[in-house]
């Protein structure tokens, strides 16, 4: 058995090795060549190759092209580069910005790697005639266990804690994640880095992508308003209680949760608790009337053993993440006459639309990832929801 779980020699082992340009995935290419394995470096052009050549902090831009094109040649390895703009943007810059309209927080790394990455790349692997697809994010896959799943693989959080990248690969289907390999999970950032150097590629010391790719600076309402100008449409700034406080330039430029930039003051802090997009509102109020025990998930993807429909009134003990920032904690899945649901035992705060709910076996990095969904609705105390149903019910 090779390192990649394969009962064949490396040499007679094809891999494609997803290359962003920078260090990670170019670490991951160079330690499958030197432990000799045929491996192809593959890079996707995703967005405006002209524009995107000098922004730093991204990735798979015009420069990293050229890094990823002057690791392979380091390594001795074939390079690709795929034209994927026009797929991208289809398959992910537009139904962030249709989902941001529609007052939901959208997390576009996830559908990059539901879409672009692990359906189309992973497509072209094959035809490449390879056997696996590896990528430099910082998770772990292993045999699966249960002896109910021979042959499959399971999904489980990285050694680097602070680099952990579940929250952005929970939709993984378990197909793909049978195909994928994940060599850096087991590898802190720092080493990462040290073998960069080792191997004498140019973007050891390269910084990691902090934006999304195709968001300069962080700016997601000048990419929304570009696309979509009636999101910039002014409206209402009201209080959960009804009371009009103000006007906002458009909802995308709020999310909920947020607490500064609001534009609004009444001498208590206030925080974004609800966009109404239909009315164009962004609803306000304290701090309490964002916390949140219940959420219902749509489009999810379950990685565990077992069917999810088994989980009834009695559910699932297990642990949730809602942001990428925030660890795991104490939650309960349940799945009754077809609504999946997660009741949060802790509770959480500034919990949104659109965002992940990921589930996990722990709370350590030997947490096994079962899967998880995107939020499509939260429950609040009871006094939030009855004022928020108030303010949200249809003039008659």
């Amino acid at each position: 058995m090779n390192s990649l779980d394969f009962d064949k020699d490396p040499r007679d082992t094809r891999v494609v090795v997803a290359m962003s340009g920078g260090v990670d995935s170019s670490v991951v290419a160079g330690l499958l060549a030197r432990e000799g394995y045929d491996v192809l470096g593959v890079t996707l052009q995703l967005y405006d190759h002209g524009a995107a050549v000098h922004r730093a902090g991204s990735c798979c831009a015009g420069q990293d092209i050229d890094d990823a094109r002057r690791v392979c040649e380091t390594l001795g390895i074939p390079h690709y580069v795929l034209d994927y703009e026009q797929r991208f943007r289809e398959a992910v810059i537009n139904p962030f910005a249709e989902s941001y309209v529609a007052g939901e927080t959208p997390i576009p790394c996830v559908a990059c790697n539901q879409t672009v990455k692990f359906a189309d790349l992973l497509a072209t692997a094959r035809d490449l005639g390879a056997d696996a697809l590896a990528t430099g994010h910082y998770i772990r896959s292993r045999p699966n266990p249960s002896p109910d799943n021979p042959g499959r693989r399971a999904l489980y959080r990285p050694v680097d804690a602070d680099r952990d990248q579940s929250y952005f690969l929970f939709a993984t289907t378990q197909d793909q994640l049978d195909y994928l390999r994940f060599p850096l999970g087991d590898l802190p950032k720092a080493r990462t880095r040290e073998l960069a150097a080792e191997m004498g590629l140019g973007v050891a010391a390269k910084a990691d992508s902090q934006d999304i790719c195709f968001v300069p600076q962080g700016k997601y309402a000048n990419v929304i308003e570009k696309l979509k100008p009636d999101a910039a449409l002014a409206g209402e700034i009201v209080h959960i209680d009804g009371r009009v406080l103000g006007e906002h330039q458009g909802i995308v430029h709020y999310t909920i949760g947020q607490r500064r930039g609001i534009g609004v003051a009444i001498g208590d802090p206030l925080y974004v608790v609800h966009l109404d997009a239909r009315s164009r509102r962004v609803i306000v109020g304290p701090r309490e009337a964002l916390e949140t025990r219940r959420l219902i998930l749509r489009d999810v993807n379950w990685l565990g053993d077992g069917a999810l429909e088994s989980f009834g009134a009695d559910g699932l003990e297990c642990f949730a993440k809602v942001r990428s920032t925030r660890p795991p904690r104490p939650a309960i899945l349940r799945a009754i006459d077809g609504e999946i649901s997660v009741e949060l035992v802790e509770g959480e705060a500034g919990v949104a639309p659109g965002q992940a709910c990921v589930l996990y076996s722990a709370a350590g990095d030997e947490a096994r990832v079962y899967g998880g969904g995107f939020i499509d609705r939260s429950e609040r105390s009871a006094a939030a929801e009855a004022m928020l149903s108030t303010l949200l019910r249809p003039a008659a």
